[in-house]
């Protein structure tokens, strides 16, 4: 059957005349879901989540059942049990293939833990196979908001970079991973960056030397605003001062979740949502071995609430770039929590126009990731909301 591709205009999505996506639900048997990362963690080519549910004390994983399936609940286990988790991550630390979880706790815990994973791949949905613990270098140390697996100084296995929030103490640093990754006292912790209130971590070689460069989006404090921090090199990497800032947009402003993307030829586009309702798009080039920045600052053409995240996709198919937006809506049923921004004539553009995905549901979304989930061709979205108890969820882009 040949399919259609039908344009998406503002009059059938617009606040006033349109349906909401239909959404799925994945899991909302607990309270605070916090956040979605991704992962193939069995192989079959469809992406899996984790997610920490902050009120709820968890730690799970949900297995993607695929196009035909994924409209329905999710097989899902809860790989670990922790107070006030903030992020949780897929990281296969001790190299046996199996995906291990890595989970970052604010509140009173303070502490960033690693959810084992059965190295069998039978027991992978068995709660019980899993094994919870500490990182000793990061206990009581700090409110921890973001982990990143990375490999930072070319030795042993997959290091961690990570960060936190805070009125002091806030930071972005490295835990260097030991000839035994299981020794969980034998990480090291190595200081990166002091910080405000981090709110996104995402590795990226934005320069093009070969390594990975970190991303940064800082929502508070004297460095306020998204930078990138420039990897030394391997053998410079112990030392702080050799992370080199380089500032992309909103300095001095309260910076949200990202939204991140590099074209095949090596173009970077970063989407930061400020708190204010605006966003800034910030177009990086390579010349001459350096990275530089272009940012120009939009607004939606509708009601928008305290800006959260950004993810950026062709969402209608037009051949143009969108961006997916959630926001904090503070109850405001005239605002909607998860919409889609398109401009007119360039990404340049002051104000944009904003088609509603969510409808009136929801308060409090959190970070986005743009898939096809359903395999129909288009770009569905899938978020999460921890107020009016959503859980983990997505939303069926209607566009074919």
């Amino acid at each position: 059957m040949r399919l259609t591709v039908l344009p998406v205009t503002f009059a059938m999505f617009g606040f006033s005349d349109a349906e909401p996506w239909v959404r799925h639900t994945i899991d909302n048997s607990s309270r605070g879901a916090d956040g979605v990362r991704l992962a193939d963690v069995n192989g079959d080519g469809h992406q899996d989540i984790t997610t920490g549910w902050e009120e709820g004390n968890l730690i799970r994983v949900y297995i993607n059942p695929g196009p035909d399936k994924t409209k329905g609940k999710w097989q899902t286990v809860t790989v670990g049990k922790v107070a006030s988790p903030e992020d949780a991550v897929f990281a296969d630390l001790d190299g046996d293939g199996a995906l291990d979880v890595v989970s970052s706790c604010e509140g009173k815990t303070k502490t960033v833990f690693v959810h084992w994973a059965p190295s069998e791949a039978a027991s992978y949905l068995d709660e019980k196979a899993w094994k919870t613990e500490a990182i000793p270098a990061t206990e009581k140390k700090s409110w921890w908001m973001f982990a990143v697996p990375m490999q930072v100084d070319g030795k042993r296995g997959t290091d961690l970079v990570i960060a936190s929030k805070g009125k002091s103490g806030a930071m972005v640093g490295w835990l260097e991973s030991p000839e035994n990754p299981r020794d969980l006292a034998a990480w090291k912790y190595h200081h990166m960056q002091d910080a405000g209130w981090v709110m996104s971590l995402r590795k990226l070689d934005v320069d093009g030397d070969g390594y990975d460069d970190m991303i940064v989006s800082d929502r508070f404090g004297n460095g306020s605003g998204t930078y990138w921090l420039k990897h030394p090199g391997h053998e410079q990497v112990l030392t702080a001062a050799n992370w080199a800032r380089h500032d992309i947009a909103g300095n001095g402003k309260e910076v949200m979740f990202i939204g991140l993307r590099q074209s095949k030829e090596g173009m970077i586009d970063v989407v930061t949502p400020l708190r204010t309702g605006s966003l800034l798009w910030s177009r990086g080039s390579r010349e001459g071995g350096k990275t530089t920045w272009q940012t120009s600052e939009f607004r939606s053409d509708a009601l928008a609430g305290s800006g959260k995240a950004a993810a950026i996709g062709d969402i209608d198919l037009d051949g143009k770039l969108d961006v997916v937006y959630t926001i904090h809506t503070g109850r405001d049923r005239q605002k909607r929590g998860t919409t889609w921004l398109s401009y007119k004539d360039a990404i340049t553009d002051k104000i944009w126009m904003l088609h509603d995905i969510s409808g009136e549901e929801g308060v409090k979304f959190d970070r986005v990731e743009l898939l096809d989930l359903d395999a129909d061709g288009d770009l569905d979205v899938l978020t999460c909301e921890e107020v009016d108890q959503l859980g983990v969820f997505w939303y069926e882009n209607p566009t074919r």
